[in-house]
């Protein structure tokens, strides 16, 4: 029974290194399930192709250590949906948003199939219906698509966005908060270093989805025979006007 000691410690250590392992897993565990506690929703305001995005970020257990920092949303607009940079100008003019376009320069005239997706950097106000939630709202508008075969709708998916927080000298928890590569500047409300962080959360819906109405490829004959024969008549009826009760006026030379 010389080895039994010898076993017993082993015995003993090996269910130390067993229980030290499981507090870990624990506490890994624990952060993990308290960095997710931030949750995201966004919704489709309105009917049809002009909308409004609303965005609301709850940021939970770990919204204690962002407490003084400025919270943002950035999400990728796909091809089939865009903001209007020149209406973003005037809300923003009037002080009704902070949202930033990267890139600034959109053309609105495309067609989806034309277009490219672009980042939306949405500033977002405390709701005070609760202390840790933020929200925001935005105009979007859809874009035209090509004609389907045999639906009449085409789908644009808008994925979860992306939680950020711009903070000035704050001790944020490693664990939940990563440093952010953020094409705009981080306007923080105190003096000192700023920096953007991101965090992981727990989205609402993985994905949003908006339904634009589209036509069907069989109708193209006779929705170009219809626009023709549209445009002749109107063109008769105001070539008619023009002659009936215009008034000219000869003109004469100078000699």
């Amino acid at each position: 029974m010389a080895g039994g000691p010898r076993w017993w410690c082993r015995r003993r250590r090996g269910r130390a290194l067993l229980r030290a392992g499981l507090a870990a897993l624990l506490c890994a565990l624990h952060v993990q399930a308290a960095c997710q506690d931030t949750t995201v929703t966004q919704e489709l305001l309105k009917e049809g192709f002009h909308r409004d995005l609303l965005v609301e970020v709850e940021l939970g257990v770990v919204g204690e250590d962002a407490r003084g920092c400025a919270v943002a949303a950035r999400t990728r607009l796909p091809p089939g949906i865009y903001v209007d940079p020149y209406e973003l100008a005037s809300l923003q003019q009037h002080n009704l948003t902070k949202a930033v376009l990267i890139p600034d320069v959109i053309d609105v005239e495309a067609p989806e199939y034309l277009a490219t997706d672009h980042l939306l950097l949405l500033h977002m106000e405390p709701d005070p219906r609760c202390s840790r939630c933020f929200r925001a709202a935005l105009p979007v508008h859809g874009r035209y698509h090509r004609p389907a075969e045999d639906s009449e709708e085409a789908l644009v998916v808008l994925k979860s966005p992306e939680v950020l927080v711009c903070c000035c000298d704050n001790h944020l928890s490693a664990e939940c908060w990563k440093p952010a590569e953020v094409a705009a500047p981080c306007s923080g409300k105190t003096i000192g270093p700023c920096q953007w962080y991101s965090v992981t959360h727990k989205p609402a819906y993985e994905e949003l989805i908006l339904q634009v109405p589209v036509g069907l490829r069989q109708h193209s004959s006779l929705v170009c025979v219809l626009t023709l024969l549209a445009t002749v008549l109107c063109s008769s009826l105001i070539l008619t006007a023009v002659c009936k009760y215009g008034h000219f006026s000869p003109v004469t030379g100078s000699e």
